[in-house]
């Protein structure tokens, strides 16, 4: 007779193709102050990070989901580190990426900050009122410079025109192994849905995901990195 406890833990061990496996997953937006009081910021939700920290720590890896703030819980068994600007991010990131396998970096980090940050809030006037916005420092080119051999690299790529051929390019300049490109005009792959579109570029290849849950999309996302053979092995 057919155990069916028995037969869903040995379905479970099945699917712990990770184990052993230490990854980093970044998720959500940063928030960047102008003062006390506003911050610029973007409409990530961080639900496409946690549904591959989720999926990876179910197929056996150790997690590590660096988060922006989110109004989602983090997946049981993960070490979540919350952080909320960019700066915040990459010291998070930098100081624990050495001793990961893969860093899958599915958050959507600000590319640009105000110049000054005001200590107390500041008050509106009559006219225009301009901010001077500075880079912030670019987490996925840090990490394809400072790669560990045998690390596997991961970003993904919210375009909202010339998809496939931005993404690409994102793939050779910021040295990292995979893209996952994904197009905020598309209805179900932008912020906040469910479901996801998602196109994956690497060197060797580019598959074209149809529309499905995250969740789905996270098990498609970790099944392709791991097929690619990383630098330095």
């Amino acid at each position: 007779m057919f155990d069916q406890k028995a037969g869903v833990a040995e379905a479970s061990d099945s699917m712990r193709d990770l184990a052993g496996k230490r990854i980093l997953v970044t998720a959500g937006p940063t928030q960047e102050a102008i003062d006390p009081v506003r911050y610029i910021t973007n409409h990530s939700t961080g639900r496409m990070g946690y549904a591959i920290a989720q999926r990876a720590h179910e197929r056996g890896a150790e997690v590590v989901l660096v988060s922006g703030p989110v109004s989602i819980q983090a997946p049981c068994g993960v070490e979540l580190v919350n952080v909320v600007s960019a700066q915040d991010m990459f010291e998070a990131v930098s100081s624990r990426y050495e001793t990961c396998d893969a860093v899958i970096k599915a958050a959507a980090v600000a590319d640009y900050r105000p110049a000054q940050i005001h200590e107390d809030k500041v008050k509106k006037k009559d006219g225009e009122m301009s901010i001077l916005l500075e880079r912030t420092q670019d987490i996925l080119s840090w990490l394809g410079a400072h790669r560990v051999a045998g690390q596997r690299l991961c970003g993904f790529s919210m375009e909202t025109r010339d998809v496939l051929e931005n993404s690409r390019a994102k793939l050779s300049k910021k040295n990292v192994d995979m893209i996952c490109a994904n197009c905020l005009k598309e209805d179900g792959a932008g912020f906040g849905t469910p479901t996801n579109h998602l196109t994956l570029i690497s060197r060797e290849r580019t598959v074209d995901l149809p529309l499905m849950d995250k969740l789905d999309a996270a098990d498609r996302v970790l099944d392709e990195l791991f097929s690619i053979e990383p630098k330095g092995e």
